[in-house]
C-alpha cells in the first residue's frame, strides 16, 4: 500500500478478539451478556443513589459518579466490537476511530482520578469520623469530580491532536477490538517518537499522579488503623477499603501493563486480553463490588421495593434477610 494519509485512506479494519466464525458467535453472547449487566448494575446505583436520602452521602456522591463514567467508558468500546463480532464488515472511519480513542482516554482517566478522589474519602472518614461530612464538603466534593472531568478531557484532546496528524503507509488492520493508540501507532509510517514520549511523560503524570495519591492516602489511612484499638481498627478499615483497593489494583495493574511500554514491544494478545479486563470486566463488577454487596445500598433497594409492593411484611423481610 503506498503511502497515504487518512484523508486518501479513510477506514481503518479491526480484526476484533478472534476470526473464528464459532468462537465470534460465543464471544457475542458472553459479552453481550456482560455489557447488558455492567449498564444495568450500574445505572441501578445511580438510580438508588439518587432516590434514596439515606445515600446522600459523600462516599455514594463518587460512587454515583464512578457508575456514570463505568458505563460510558464500557459503551465507548463495547458496543462496537459486538457490531463487529456478527458483521462482515469490521471497518472503522477515521473520525470514528479518532472520537472513540478521544472518549476511551477520557472516561479512561476520568475513572482514574475519582479512584483517587475516593481514597481520600476513605481516608478522611477513618481519620476524621465525627467530621467527616464537614469535611468532605459538597464544595469540596463538586471540585473533585469536576476537576477530574476536566483534567481528563484536556488530556485526552492532546493526544488526539497528535494521533490526527499521523500518516499511514502499512497495512489498516488494527489487531485489536477498538481503536487503541498503540496497534495504531505500530500502522504508521510517521515518526511517533514525540508521541511515545508524550504517554511517558505527560501521560504517565496524568495517569499515575492519581495512583500515587491513593498509595498516599493508604499510607496515612494505614498509620491512623495502627493506631485504633487491635481487632477494631483492621475491620473497620477493611470494610470501608475493601472493596475501592480491589478495583485500585485490577485497574491500574491491567492500564500500566497495556500502556506504559514501548510500542515495538507492544504485544497484540496480550494488550487485548488486559483491555478487556478493565474495559468490560471491572466496569461490570464494580457495581457488585462496591454497592450491591453494601447494606446501605442493599437497604435502600429493599426501602424502594417495599414502597411500590406497600406491605410492612415485605419490609420486615427484606431487612432481615439483608
Amino acid at each position: 500500500m503506498g503511502s497515504g494519509n487518512f484523508s486518501s485512506h479513510p477506514e481503518f479494519i479491526l480484526l476484533g478478539l478472534s476470526s473464528q466464525p464459532g468462537q465470534q458467535k460465543f464471544l457475542f453472547v458472553i459479552f453481550l451478556v456482560m455489557y447488558v449487566v455492567g449498564i444495568l448494575g450500574n445505572f441501578l446505583i445511580i438510580l438508588l443513589i439518587l432516590w434514596d436520602a439515606h445515600l446522600h452521602s459523600p462516599m455514594y456522591f463518587f460512587v454515583g459518579h464512578l457508575s456514570l463514567v463505568d458505563a460510558c467508558f464500557t459503551s465507548v468500546t463495547v458496543p462496537k466490537m459486538l457490531a463487529n463480532l456478527v458483521s462482515e464488515s469490521k471497518t472503522i472511519s477515521y473520525s470514528g476511530c479518532l472520537t472513540q480513542m478521544y472518549f476511551f482516554f477520557a472516561f479512561g482517566v476520568t475513572d482514574s482520578f475519582l479512584l483517587a478522589s475516593m481514597a481520600y474519602d476513605r481516608y478522611v472518614a477513618i481519620r476524621s469520623p465525627l467530621h467527616y461530612t464537614v469535611v468532605m464538603s459538597r464544595r469540596l466534593r463538586a471540585a473533585f469530580v469536576a476537576s477530574s472531568w476536566i483534567i481528563s478531557h484536556l488530556h485526552s484532546l492532546l493526544h488526539i491532536i497528535l494521533m490526527s496528524r499521523l500518516s499511514f503507509c502499512r497495512s489498516r488492520e488494527i489487531p485489536h477490538f477498538f481503536c487503541d493508540h498503540q496497534p495504531v501507532l505500530g500502522l504508521s509510517c510517521t515518526d511517533t517518537s514525540l508521541i511515545e514520549m508524550l504517554i511517558f511523560t505527560e501521560g504517565a503524570l496524568v495517569v499515575l499522579s492519581p495512583f500515587v495519591f491513593i498509595v498516599i492516602s493508604y499510607a496515612l489511612i494505614l498509620a491512623t488503623v495502627l493506631r485504633l484499638p487491635a481487632g477494631l481498627g483492621w475491620r473497620k478499615a477493611f470494610s470501608t477499603c475493601g472493596a475501592h483497593l480491589s478495583v485500585v489494583t485490577l485497574f491500574y495493574g491491567t492500564v500500566i501493563g497495556v500502556y506504559f511500554q514501548p510500542t515495538a514491544r507492544y504485544s497484540a494478545e496480550k494488550g487485548r486480553v488486559a483491555t478487556v479486563m478493565y474495559t468490560i470486566v471491572i466496569p461490570m463488577l464494580n457495581p457488585f463490588i462496591y454497592s450491591l454487596r453494601n447494606e446501605d445500598v442493599k437497604g435502600a433497594l429493599c426501602r424502594i421495593l417495599c414502597r411500590k409492593v406497600g406491605t410492612q411484611k415485605f419490609l420486615k423481610d427484606c431487612f432481615q434477610k439483608g
